[in-house]
């Protein structure tokens, strides 16, 4: 039977580098795939863009393309990847001008736009998830990318794409469609879709599955995860999916990280909706088939729903912060006089908050205040402020007064630190499929 390797290279914008290369080095791969785009990294790639329209893409496609160009070129195996962002013809710009520099020849280069749908928001009638009008944010609302479907994926790859960086996709899509594409699998084959989605979900998130995130030393131990390895698909023409590692990197592939991540972030099993099937993972079946070696079956799915979610980055408000340590005898009471004489200062100088918050680090920040003789005295703690405010100049001042702890507050305190920020926030809502028109635009080395 016909079978594909595809390995996951990335499963955030900033994951490690080394993983991916092992993968295209001695994955045996046809496909290496990068998943780095979360909801709220297209919204600050779009602010990226605003600011320089040469940029907008992952931060990391730079180094990222020059570690595996190479070895994925004299392999065969071809780079799927949202790294695109905001700025998919920027991005594979810039993959062209670094294969040219390493000397490879005969590259075709995919970008695929269509995803950015701003305009058809803010002209349209439409609710977010909160059941607010979108038009309501008004000069806030940065962006608007729809999550595009397998299809324009498979349409580059036909016409000879050796790398396609897209923008805003669904995840699953970016494994999905490479088999679609190697198989011939019919877009209305509900039962093959699932199980393609079913392999795109599990390695999305790169080393998750690989024991990376699951490993809780003592209940669940992890071997070398210094070393973590990232995982490959090997999918068959039938949709069978293996979930498997390079031979000799870190952490592990069992049942129990497979059905960790199989789990993970998708709502209802028996309905996760993507663009291009309606999943059903309720059935699947998980075998451990070989060391590091785990077998899935069982997926099928529906008829998708003919909308697309759409996320949504706006400017939400300001955010400042200010820290400092307190240590030795009396620690917690002076962490929690700092704090009084702070929310004092906000009272007297008229900070203008609209939400804020007070932790001591190492006493409540976590699990909220706690009483009982039976909690030991913290040798160290450490006070975090941090407030909403709906400008930049107000949000500043919240650190600032931390700041002043230092001379003004009670003895010894240290390592304060201060920040302010602006907040990008991500809403949602849905459009119809048929007003998102993806398109293809090539780059040759």
């Amino acid at each position: 039977m016909k079978t594909l390797r595809i390995g996951c290279g990335a499963g955030y914008s900033g994951d490690r580098i080394e993983p991916a290369l092992e993968l295209a080095e001695h994955g045996d791969l046809d496909y290496l795939v990068f998943e780095c785009l979360a909801e709220r990294t297209i919204a600050l790639a779009q602010q990226a863009r605003m600011k320089d329209p040469a940029l907008g893409y992952d931060p990391l496609l730079e180094a990222r393309m020059l570690a595996v160009l190479k070895p994925c070129a004299d392999r065969g195996i071809k780079i799927i990847t949202n790294m695109g962002a905001a700025n998919p013809l920027a991005a594979a710009a810039k993959t062209r001008q670094i294969a040219v520099s390493l000397g490879l020849v005969h590259l075709k280069i995919a970008a695929i736009t269509g995803d950015d749908v701003l305009e058809q928001l803010r002209q349209g009638d439409y609710l977010d998830d909160t059941g607010e009008p979108v038009a309501a944010l008004g000069s806030r609302l940065l962006s608007a990318n729809a999550y595009l479907g397998a299809q324009p994926l498979v349409d580059a790859l036909a016409q000879g794409a050796d790398i396609v960086i897209t923008g805003r996709i669904a995840d699953p899509a970016l494994v999905l469609a490479p088999a679609i594409h190697a198989f011939g699998w019919a877009m209305d084959d509900w039962q093959r879709l699932g199980q393609g989605t079913l392999a795109g979900h599990l390695l999305e998130c790169a080393g998750q599955v690989c024991g990376g995130y699951f490993a809780d030393p003592g209940v669940k131990d992890v071997p070398n995860l210094a070393r973590l390895g990232f995982p490959l698909a090997v999918i068959g023409e039938d949709g069978s999916v293996e979930i498997t590692k390079v031979a000799g990197s870190g952490g592990y592939v069992t049942r129990a990280t497979c059905t960790e991540q199989l789990l993970y972030e998708i709502h209802d099993p028996a309905a996760y909706q993507t663009p291009d099937v309606v999943a059903d993972f309720s059935a699947v079946t998980i075998t451990e088939c070989a060391p590091d070696r785990v077998s899935l079956q069982g997926a099928s799915g529906h008829p998708c729903s003919g909308m697309l979610k759409v996320s949504i980055g706006y400017i939400d408000s300001y955010i400042g912060e200010g820290q400092i340590s307190y240590a030795g005898p009396g620690a917690l009471a002076r962490a929690r006089l700092a704090q009084a004489i702070v929310a004092e200062r906000f009272a007297l100088t008229g900070v203008a908050l609209t939400e804020v918050r007070y932790d001591l680090i190492g006493v409540n920040a976590l699990h909220g205040d706690r009483d009982g003789p039976h909690d030991a005295e913290p040798r160290e703690v450490r006070l975090r402020v941090i407030g909403r405010t709906d400008s930049l100049q107000q949000a500043i001042r919240i650190g600032n007064e931390v700041e002043t702890l230092y001379t003004c507050g009670p003895a010894g305190g240290g390592g304060a630190t201060r920040s302010a920020r602006e907040v990008i926030a991500i809403r949602s809502t849905l459009l119809p499929a048929a007003q998102v028109s993806a398109t293809i635009h090539f780059e040759e080395t």
